[in-house]
């Protein structure tokens, strides 16, 4: 999408998967960046795998009620109708619920592990392409690292694990469509290496991706497309960062699938019957007041998990072990002064480069007030609070916070590797220092410099990881503990239905926050168990 992302020369001189793990040259840096990112990238691997786990212990509650009879008893195009017809006219959402509960509450189980595996495939992926297209050496171990982090994170971190992870109505809706979107920019990545038809396809692919993605989520929707017009505004040709139009005609498309796809969501009868429940107030000095405080609450709940300060940390590990491992190609090929993987970006560009770096966070901050204006109007003035929406913010967020710290990462390690002989003036010995020993060789104090700074990377980022431990741990208590207690009263309501009851008790078992049957007084307005009873072919459950 760029002249470095289409241009390959040069990178068959730059070490990837095994290299990390090569025997350097004498003097050359060590392989302690490997050896700390595996223990990083174990220990965060390790919650990941008990979150996926998990999905096994699911177990229906809130939504999950409806969706699973309605999948059963109408099929994926009744329930895709009842979706666009009489609920929240949501198509694709409710063409992939009707898929996820087609086979009763296994798909539901299976999904937080996709999840995990799809979203942390598509960002190693993409982290390959950007160094790629950079130039610059593709340390394996540490990026899978820094991805495992940021995705323990952002399922991990925040105030609603359950619903982010665990819960499908909620993954469906709000962490889906952003694996959705990682995959759609790789393709278009790779696309923009191909010819002519490979870039036609992509855009055609981005128009239809788009529109899904406007009828699945509206959140990411808004969150996509202010990423998807400042991207193409900054790629067109005229500001020097690409030579054609492909990027800029790719977030074009893009766009115009996400106003689609939000224009038949909109329209369609159940969005109408969903704004009839809850009016959206008028537009005015008080609504946008009350709009920037919900959103200054938000952003203080996500700034006070300091955990998240792991995504800065684990991009610094990334960053150096990019800056070593280039350091140990530049040995290997006996280079003594530090080589420069693409040329100094000339005038006219770096306006364009100093926006492209500081425009994200701004565009981040500005998307996430549109999907809190949003959950306001749609939810009130508690729809702040709904957390597990928030994932479609935060998935950009880590990775550009990851990329802050490589950059960071990347300077430190290129200081800590440039020729130290005392002779050149890349040389951190002061004139007349005694030469370090042997051509090359670092100086003891710049030795331990490197431990210092990998050792401090490290337990930071491991600090942060451990942080998510006792979240983890109670996540998993209070899964398992309810699965059990779940299955129990599963088998004695289905043997009283079968025995002929029209009438079961249940009794609530409430998790992550959610509705369970009884969450409110007047049985007609209590549609959690008005669909637990379909779901066991019953006319009435009653509280136990």
């Amino acid at each position: 999408m760029s002249r470095t992302t289409i241009s390959e020369r040069g990178e068959a001189r730059m070490p990837e998967d095994g290299a990390e793990g090569g025997t350097a040259g004498r003097g050359g840096p060590s392989r302690a960046p490997g050896a700390v990112a595996l223990v990083v990238a174990a220990g965060a691997a390790a919650l990941l795998s008990v979150g996926a786990f998990l999905g096994l212990y699911a177990r229906p509650t809130s939504d999950d009620w409806c969706a699973l009879w309605k999948a059963r008893d109408m099929g994926v195009l009744g329930i895709t109708s009842d979706f666009y017809l009489t609920q929240n006219g949501r198509v694709t959402n409710a063409f992939l619920t009707g898929l996820v509960y087609s086979d009763g509450m296994r798909g539901p189980k299976l999904l937080p592990a996709f999840l995990v595996v799809a979203l942390g495939a598509a960002l190693f992926l993409l982290a390959r392409e950007a160094l790629r297209a950079l130039r610059l050496p593709f340390p394996a171990v540490a990026t899978a690292a820094a991805v495992l982090v940021l995705e323990a994170l952002l399922f991990f971190a925040g105030t609603r694990s359950y619903q982010v992870l665990l819960w499908a109505p909620a993954t469906i809706s709000h962490t889906l469509p952003s694996v959705i979107g990682l995959w759609a920019v790789l393709g278009a990545v790779r696309a923009a290496r191909g010819g002519p038809r490979a870039r036609t396809v992509s855009a055609g692919g981005a128009l239809l991706a788009g529109t899904a993605v406007g009828m699945l989520s509206e959140p990411f929707a808004l969150v996509g497309g202010v990423a998807a017009v400042a991207v193409g505004l900054m790629c067109l040709p005229r500001f020097g960062w690409t030579k054609d139009r492909y990027a800029s005609t790719w977030c074009a498309a893009a766009c115009l699938g996400l106003a689609a796809g939000l224009l038949l969501l909109s329209t369609s009868p159940g969005a109408r019957w969903r704004r009839a429940q809850h009016p959206p107030e008028p537009l005015s000095a008080a609504e946008v007041g009350e709009t920037f405080h919900d959103w200054w609450r938000v952003w203080q709940t996500v700034g006070g998990q300091w955990a998240y300060l792991g995504a800065v940390t684990a991009g610094v590990l990334l960053g150096l072990g990019t800056a070593f491992l280039g350091a140990r190609a530049r040995t290997r090929a006996g280079t003594r002064a530090p080589a420069r993987t693409r040329p100094a970006a000339g005038p006219s560009r770096r306006p364009v480069l100093l926006v492209a770096a500081l425009s994200p966070l701004p565009l981040i901050a500005l998307a996430s007030l549109a999907v809190v204006y949003g959950l306001r109007s749609g939810y009130g003035v508690t729809g702040w609070t709904y957390a597990r929406t928030w994932t479609s913010f935060l998935v950009p967020l880590l990775p550009v916070l990851c990329a802050y710290g490589t950059g960071l990462g990347l300077l430190l390690g290129r200081r800590l590797t440039a020729p130290s002989d005392g002779a050149g003036p890349g040389g951190l010995l002061s004139p007349g220092a005694p030469a370090p020993l042997g051509p090359g060789a670092p100086a003891p104090r710049i030795a331990a410099a490197r431990v210092a700074v990998l050792v401090a990377a490290g337990a930071s980022t491991v600090v942060c990881v451990a942080a998510l431990v006792s979240p983890v741990r109670d996540l998993t208590t209070a899964t398992v503990a309810r699965s059990l207690a779940w299955d129990r009263q599963d088998a004695r309501i289905r043997s009283e239905a079968a025995d002929g009851a029209r009438e079961v008790a249940y009794r609530p078992l409430p998790i992550g926050r959610l509705a369970e049957p009884f969450f409110t007084t007047a049985y007609p307005r209590d549609w959690v168990a008005q669909c637990a009873s379909r779901y066991y072919g019953v006319s009435r459950v009653t509280r136990s």
